[in-house]
């Protein structure tokens, strides 16, 4: 079960992505993933299409959404993977979560013609196409299409982080509600690419306790953004907290994303990974 091709962390033009949720089925399919689900960001709008183009290549698929949390004055993102899409209280709370993303940005663009960078929320919403799911990796890509910046990587070492020009913070749903949204909806909660956050020790160790307080059943422990070392490393805190494993590419794009769909190692040895907590709920090919 550790050695399955499993990717269940990737992104469409749904929220931030560049591909549709077709195209990535397809992509995924390519390079060997047996196991696949779309992880939008704040957003379920493309999960009908990713199952059905899932089905029509053979893929196993699971339900994915990626939500965005405020945790002592960070932003920390949880995945859901195998709820029940349609669940009321899953759709209304994700709908409250991307409602501030619209004035967010319009005070990103403001913050950045305060530096003679103009247009950028018209810029941005053009990557976008919908204000709600507008977020900092639409204005990086016009960032790069203007040569503001040569890539999206050196976006974010100048411009729309803490401390540069464009950051804007923005209170997203509580650890909690989160949780609660994703697990009453028949799915498991997963903190995504722990070692993205820039936490203490202790700090770190409130997250995983509240979170598993909260119902919180999984961890990223192979992700794009994680190191070797770091594989080993959160393999040690999910089996210090009883956790269960996931794994993902948190591909965005062909031209941005380091990591490939499908390219990932296989999980460390001694954990449980989540499609085995998950089997029932996986939606497998009718042909």
């Amino acid at each position: 079960m550790n050695t399955l091709n499993a990717d269940l962390h990737c992104h469409s033009v749904v929220s931030d992505g560049t591909l549709t949720p077709e195209e990535l089925a397809a992509r995924a399919k390519a390079q060997g993933v047996q196991l696949w689900a779309l992880t939008d960001h704040d957003e379920i709008g493309g999960q009908a299409r990713a199952a059905a183009a899932a089905a029509a290549c053979g893929l196993d698929y699971l339900t994915g959404v990626e939500i965005s949390v405020t945790f002592l004055h960070q932003t920390v993102h949880i995945v859901g993977l195998g709820f029940d899409a349609s669940n009321l209280a899953l759709t209304q709370g994700l709908q409250q979560t991307r409602g501030g993303r619209g004035q967010r940005a319009q005070e990103m663009a403001a913050d950045l013609a305060r530096i003679g960078i103009k247009g950028a929320f018209e810029g941005a919403l053009k990557y976008a196409g919908n204000p709600e799911l507008i977020s900092r990796t639409h204005f990086a890509r016009y960032l790069v299409e203007t040569g503001v910046c040569k890539d999206t990587y050196e976006v974010f070492r100048k411009y729309l982080v803490e401390g540069k020009p464009g950051f804007v913070e923005h209170r997203w749903a509580r650890l909690k509600d989160a949780v609660h949204w994703i697990t009453q909806a028949g799915g498991m909660a997963i903190i995504a690419h722990p070692a993205r956050y820039k936490f203490s020790a202790n700090e770190e160790f409130a997250l995983f306790t509240e979170f598993k307080g909260h119902g919180g059943q999984g961890v990223e422990v192979v992700t794009g953004s994680h190191s070797a070392a770091e594989y080993q490393s959160y393999a040690a805190t999910a089996r210090e907290f009883g956790l269960a494993a996931s794994r993902g590419s948190d591909f965005h794009s062909p031209t941005e994303s380091r990591t490939e769909l499908g390219t990932l190692p296989a999980l460390p040895d001694g954990l449980t990974p989540v499609w085995a907590l998950l089997a029932e709920r996986i939606q497998h090919p009718t042909h």
